[in-house]
């Protein structure tokens, strides 16, 4: 049965199911901390939406949502145990990752590949960093940014972030501006730098000149240095759409000549 159509779960009406405001679940973690236990399962039962609202990335891949259901309740658990409001985000920003890792986890028991707990907790810990420099300095943060954050090197952030993130397609979106798409490829960098036959080389160079200045110069930064749209948009001062249509517009007029 779909989710969208499941109003019991586990023994839980879920059109039932409270919304806690932002002023009730300060007040209640306030006593929660204070070891109040008549608060805790307030707080729970009031964010239970909050893993509803995530079995739904994992309707209708024949999972036993009930199974699901719990096992999301258990990140929230974990979520709530391990929360400090000095990460400067939501609850329900830092709870969203812990309760997809741990769902997660449980699909992947089948497989060889583990998640330490350990590599788990820094993948958290680095995407409530993530979101607190988001809203302060209102811009991505960088891997070294993240890293600086948490006192641990980049590599250690970067493995950590991999191992809690499902595969995705090179052809799924992931921004749109009311234009061209920009696509899980475009984020990619390349750091190949020589091309298959010194031919390819020359033909690529002569089709490059037929372009305007700027064009020719994000084509070089992209395919030849192997910068990604979003390095190349910093570092020439547009967006990173307009850095896709006009990679996008650039290589079409190539075509031509190639």
């Amino acid at each position: 049965m779909a989710l969208i159509n499941k109003v019991e779960i586990c023994g839980v009406n879920t059109s039932k199911l409270p919304v806690l405001s932002e002023k009730r679940k300060q007040e209640l973690f306030i006593k929660i901390k204070e070891g109040d236990e008549k608060s805790r399962e307030e707080f729970i039962y009031g964010n239970l939406r909050l893993v509803l609202s995530i079995l739904q990335r994992f309707s209708g891949r024949g999972e036993n949502m009930d199974d699901l259901f719990q096992i999301g309740c258990v990140g929230l658990i974990k979520a709530l145990d391990n929360f400090d409001e000095s990460y400067g985000v939501k609850f329900s920003t830092y709870a969203v990752p812990m309760i997809l890792g741990e769902i997660r986890r449980f699909l992947r028991d089948d497989n060889s590949i583990r998640v330490s707990r350990s590599l788990r907790d820094i993948a958290y810990r680095a995407l409530a960093v993530k979101e607190r420099l988001i809203n302060l300095n209102l811009k991505e943060p960088t891997l070294e940014e993240i890293a600086k954050e948490l006192s641990i090197s980049q590599k250690e952030v970067s493995e950590a972030l991999d191992a809690i993130m499902d595969p995705v397609s090179l052809h799924e979106p992931v921004y749109h501006d009311g234009g061209d798409a920009i696509f899980v490829m475009d984020q990619i960098k390349d750091d190949r730098n020589t091309d298959e036959s010194w031919l390819e080389d020359i033909t690529l160079k002569e089709a490059l000149k037929k372009l305007p200045p700027r064009e020719q110069h994000i084509l070089d930064l992209r395919f030849f240095s192997g910068k990604t749209q979003m390095e190349i948009a910093n570092e020439i001062g547009i967006s990173q759409a307009q850095v896709s249509r006009l990679e996008k517009n650039a290589i079409k007029h190539m075509k031509k000549y190639l």
